[in-house]
C-alpha cells in the first residue's frame, strides 16, 4: 500500500512528526513501513508559465520558439515538445533551477536563438513513466486553465510529496485504504479521525425506476447496489485528484475512471462504471457463468469462463467478471452521458478463484479477496456520486437499485484486564485499557476489569480474544512489554549437538573449497528417482507426489539432492563457468507407502558435485582435474572431522560410472556413495567429467561421540618401510591395507598406497601395489628386530589372505 503523506495529512495532522518518526511509530504498532521515498527528488526552481506565443524556430524544423510568462517576467524558451502550443500553462524550469539527477538549468543558445529556461515534461520532473497520463507521454505536461501563473509547479504537481510504502500482512485489509490508514495512524499517535459523511444532491428521478437488480447466488454476492448518474461529461479529472492517484501508483485516465479509482484508494471499496446506453438492459443480473461462456474484458482479451466465476450481466450477456475486470462492450467512453455505478460486495473466495484463473491481479481484486468493510460499500458509491456530480457535471438519481442480504453486524469480544496482563506480563490498569480502546475507536461497556468490546466492521480481522490481545499489545507498545531470558537447564540460545555438527560440516566443505547451494526440494518425477543412495532406495517405496503441484517440474519430493545439484552445474557451465564445486546440506523425503497417507520422514544428507579443474596454478604449470580421489579425499576429510571410520566398496549404481563408483560404509552399513556420474547422464546435463558424493548425515551424527581426546606427540623416532606386493588384479588395495593394519598392530600406525603398476614385467591378470608402512611406539625406541618380526608377520598375512607375493 502506497500512502501519500500530503494526502494523509488532510485526514489527520501528522505535521508534528518527521516522515522518519512517523514511519517508526507505524512500524512499532504492527504495520511495517518498507520505505519512505520522495515523489521527485531534488526539484527546485520550477514554476507555472503561460505560453503567450509559439512560433517555429527559424533554424530548426522540430524546434519551437516560445515566449513564456512566468509571473515576474517573460522568458524566451526553445522547446522541442511536439504538443507545445500558444495559450498553454506549462511547467517551466527557470535559469538556476535544478531537476532530478542534479541537472542544472542555465541560459543557453539553441541553433542561434537564446533559450532562457526549459519547458518540462513530467518525466523530466521525476515522475515515473508508468504514472504519466497517455496524452502527455510523448510531450510536455499542460496545467488546467485556472492554474495561477508563477505558482510553484512542484507543489501544483505534488512533487514535494513523500510516499510511505506499507508492507501489509493479509489480515490487515482495513489498511488498504487511505481512510483505514488514517484510523491506524490516529490510534498510533492518539489523534482524531472519522470518515466524513457523503453529501449528494439528487434529482427527483429514482434509480430504481431505470434499473432492477437480480442476484442468483446471494452467498457469492450478498449486496449489489447500482447508482445512476445522468448528463456526465467525460474529461480530465481535477489536477489534485490526478496527483493523488499518481502518488498511489495509478495512472490517471479520465474523470469517471479516476473517480472510481480515487474512491477505491480512499474507502478501500472497489467500484465499477458501466455505460448505461451500451449496457443494453434495465436489468442487472449477477449469476455464475456457464462453462465455456465468453467475455471480452477491458484489456480487449477474450476470456473463457466457467461455473466457478461470478459475472455481471444485463440479464443475458456478461458485462463484467465480478470483482476482477469489466467488459469492453459497456466500457465508459468519450461519448458516454449516463453511467451505472456498481458498488457491490463479492465473496473473497469467488473473486480469488476468477482472479487466479484469468491471471488478473488488480487493486480491486486484491481488496475483495482480503475482505472489504460491509458498512462502507454503499457509502463508497455515494462518495463517487458526490465526486461525479462535482467534477463530471453528473445529475445523480435518487437512491439506488439494489439487492441486499449483507450482514453488517458488529462482532463483540469480552476481555478482562487481568487475563490480558497475565498473557502479556504487563501491569496495565483498567483506565489504561479503556484508553487503548478509545484510541482504537472501539465501542465498549466496562464492568470493573471486564470489557465487552464492539468491533467495528472495518476491522474484520478481529473476531476472538487473542485478536484483541494483539491490539492492546501493539497500542500499549511492544517496547513496553517486559522481557525475560528463557529459564531451564540448558543455556539460553545454545545450539544442540546436531546443530553444531551441521555447522561444522558446512564450515568444513567451504574450507575444502566447495560452494554452498540451496536447491528445490521439489523436482520432476524422473529426477526424483535419479542418483538415489542404496540405503534410501531400500527405505523408500517411491517418491512422494504432491496433490496440487506448482508445475510438472516441481511435482515430487526429492529422494536425492544430486539431480538438482547437477542442474546447477549445468546452468553455470552453459554460462562459461567451467571449474565448479558445489555442496548442499539438506533433507530428502522418504515414505514406505505406495499411497502416502501420513507425512513422509525427512533424512538429513550432505551431497556434493564437482566438475572441471580442482587446482590450476598456471605459474607453476600445475593443473589437476577433478577425479574420484578428489571426491574421496573430501569425504575422508569429513570423516576425520567427525572422528569416524569409513570403508569403501566398488559398486555399480544406476546413473553412475560402473568402474569409478564406490559405496561408503560405516560400522558395516551403507551411509552413502561417491564416484563419477555416468557419461550418458553427463551428456544429458551438458557436462564433462563430473564427480559426486552423497552421505547420510543423520546416521553419521548418531554415531558421533562428543568426547574430547588428547594424543601426546611422539618423542621417539618412527621407522618407515616400503613394500610392493603382486596380487590378482581384482584384489582391492583397501582389503590389503586392512590386512596390513591388523597384522602389524600395534606397531604399524599408518598404511598408505603410493603406487599401482600393471605392465610387461608382470603376468597377465596381475598388478603390483606399493605400500608405505609407518612403525612407531610412542613410549620407546623400536629395535630393528621388532620391526623385522612385525614386517614378516605382515608378509605372511597378506600371502595367506590375498596370495600376495613380494615383488622382486
Amino acid at each position: 500500500m502506497l500512502v501519500s503523506l500530503n494526502w494523509l495529512n488532510e485526514y489527520i495532522d501528522v505535521s508534528a512528526y518527521s516522515p522518519e518518526e512517523l514511519a517508526e511509530i507505524i512500524t512499532k504498532t504492527g504495520i511495517e513501513v518498507e520505505s519512505v521515498e520522495p515523489v521527485a527528488e531534488g526539484v527546485t526552481g520550477v514554476v507555472v508559465g503561460h505560453v503567450t506565443s509559439c512560433m517555429q524556430h527559424p533554424n530548426a524544423d522540430k524546434l519551437n520558439l516560445c515566449q513564456v510568462d512566468v509571473g515576474e517576467e517573460t522568458l524566451q524558451i526553445v522547446c522541442g515538445a511536439p504538443n507545445v502550443a500558444e495559450g498553454q500553462k506549462v511547467a517551466v524550469a527557470v535559469p538556476g533551477a535544478v531537476l532530478p539527477g542534479n541537472f542544472k538549468i542555465k541560459k543557453t543558445k539553441l541553433r542561434g536563438e537564446a533559450s532562457n529556461g526549459m519547458i518540462c515534461s513530467l518525466q523530466e520532473l521525476g515522475v515515473d513513466e508508468k504514472d504519466v497520463p497517455k496524452e502527455y507521454a510523448e510531450g510536455i505536461f499542460v496545467f488546467p486553465e485556472d492554474t495561477e501563473i508563477g505558482a510553484d509547479a512542484v507543489s501544483e504537481l505534488n512533487l514535494d510529496d513523500l510516499i510511505i510504502e506499507l508492507g501489509l500482512t493479509p489480515n490487515r485489509s482495513d489498511a488498504m485504504s487511505m481512510a483505514g490508514v488514517a484510523y491506524e495512524v490516529a490510534a498510533a499517535i492518539d489523534g482524531a479521525y472519522t470518515l466524513a459523511e457523503e453529501k449528494v444532491e439528487t434529482i427527483d428521478e429514482k434509480a430504481s425506476d431505470l434499473l432492477k437488480v437480480e442476484v442468483d447466488d446471494p452467498e457469492a454476492n450478498p449486496y449489489y447496489g447500482a447508482f445512476v448518474i445522468k448528463d456526465v461529461q467525460i474529461g480530465p479529472s481535477p489536477l489534485w485528484m490526478r496527483n493523488r492517484l499518481t502518488a498511489a501508483g495509478i495512472r490517471p485516465i479520465n474523470n469517471v475512471v479516476d473517480i472510481t479509482n480515487y474512491v477505491l484508494m480512499e474507502y478501500g471499496q472497489p467500484l465499477h462504471a458501466f455505460d448505461y446506453d451500451r449496457f443494453g438492459s434495465q436489468t442487472i443480473r449477477t449469476r455464475r457463468a456457464e462453462d465455456g461462456e465468453k467475455i471480452i474484458t477491458l484489456d480487449d482479451q477474450e476470456r473463457t469462463l466457467n461455473s466457478r466465476h461470478l459475472v455481471i450481466t444485463n440479464g443475458e450477456q456478461p458485462h463484467a467478471i465480478a470483482g476482477v475486470m469489466g467488459g469492453a462492450e459497456s466500457e465508459v467512453q468519450e461519448d458516454t452521458t449516463t453511467i451505472i455505478l456498481e458498488a457491490a460486495y463479492f465473496a473473497p473466495s469467488v473473486v480469488r478463484e476468477a482472479s487466479k484463473d484469468h491471471g488478473l491481479r488488480s487493486e480491486s481484486s486484491s481488496r475483495f479477496e482480503k475482505g472489504v468493510d460491509p458498512n462502507r460499500v454503499e457509502r463508497a458509491g455515494k462518495r463517487a456520486c458526490e465526486l461525479l456530480q462535482k467534477y463530471a457535471g453528473g445529475r445523480v438519481l435518487e437512491g439506488n437499485a439494489s439487492f441486499d442480504k449483507l450482514d453488517r453486524s458488529e462482532k463483540q469480544v469480552t476481555v478482562r484486564t487481568s487475563v490480558i496482563n497475565d498473557r502479556l506480563g504487563t501491569e496495565i490498569s483498567n483506565e489504561e485499557m479503556a484508553d487503548i480502546f478509545r484510541r482504537l475507536q472501539f465501542v465498549y461497556n466496562q464492568d470493573g476489569e471486564q470489557f465487552d468490546v464492539t468491533i467495528p466492521t472495518r476491522r474484520g480481522d478481529i473476531t476472538i480474544f487473542e485478536d484483541i490481545l494483539e491490539e492492546v499489545a501493539r497500542i500499549y507498545g511492544y517496547d513496553n512489554l517486559p522481557f525475560t531470558l528463557p529459564e531451564g537447564e540448558s543455556q539460553a540460545g545454545g545450539l544442540t549437538v546436531n546443530q553444531q555438527l551441521k555447522r561444522r560440516v558446512k564450515a568444513y566443505f567451504e574450507g575444502a573449497g566447495l560452494h554452498e547451494t540451496i536447491t528445490y526440494s521439489l523436482t520432476h518425477q524422473d529426477k526424483a528417482v535419479m542418483l538415489v543412495s542404496p540405503e534410501v532406495e531400500e527405505a523408500a517405496e517411491s517418491p512422494v507426489g504432491l496433490a496440487m503441484p506448482m508445475s510438472e517440474d516441481h511435482a515430487y519430493l526429492r529422494l536425492s539432492i544430486l539431480p538438482e545439484l547437477l542442474e546447477s552445474l549445468s546452468y553455470n557451465v552453459a554460462r562459461r563457468q567451467e571449474n565448479l564445486a558445489y555442496y548442499e546440506v539438506g533433507t530428502v523425503f522418504i515414505s514406505d507407502e505406495q499411497e502416502v497417507t501420513k507425512q513422509p520422514s525427512e533424512m538429513l544428507r550432505a551431497s556434493g558435485a564437482l566438475t572441471g579443474d580442482w587446482t590450476s596454478h598456471l605459474w607453476q604449470q600445475e593443473k589437476k582435474a577433478v577425479d574420484f580421489f578428489v571426491v574421496k579425499g573430501i569425504v575422508e576429510g569429513l570423516k576425520d572431522q567427525l572422528g569416524l571410520s569409513f570403508t569403501y566398496e566398488k559398486a555399480k549404481l544406476p546413473s553412475m560410472h560402473p568402474g569409478r563408483t564406490a559405496v561408503i560404509r560405516h560400522e558395516g552399513r551403507i551411509v552413502g556413495f561417491a564416484g563419477q556420474v555416468h557419461p550418458k547422464l553427463q551428456k544429458e546435463f551438458g557436462l564433462k567429467e563430473t564427480y559426486v558424493f552423497d552421505l547420510n548425515l543423520e546416521a553419521l551424527f548418531q554415531s558421533y561421540e562428543k568426547e574430547e581426546t588428547f594424543r601426546v606427540i611422539p618423542r621417539h623416532p618412527s621407522v618407515s618401510r616400503d613394500i610392493a606386493l603382486v596380487v590378482d588384479e581384482d584384489v582391492s588395495a583397501g582389503a590389503i591395507e586392512a590386512t596390513i593394519s591388523e597384522a602389524g598392530a600395534p606397531l604399524v600406525k599408518d598404511v598408505q598406497v603410493f603406487d599401482v603398476y600393471q605392465g610387461e614385467h608382470l603376468e597377465a591378470g596381475k598388478k603390483s601395489l606399493a605400500f608405505r608402512l609407518l612403525y612407531l611406539d610412542p613410549v620407546r625406541t623400536l629395535k630393528d628386530q621388532e620391526v623385522e618380526e612385525a614386517h614378516e608377520q605382515i608378509l605372511a598375512a597378506v600371502k595367506d589372505k590375498h596370495e600376495a607375493e613380494l615383488r622382486g
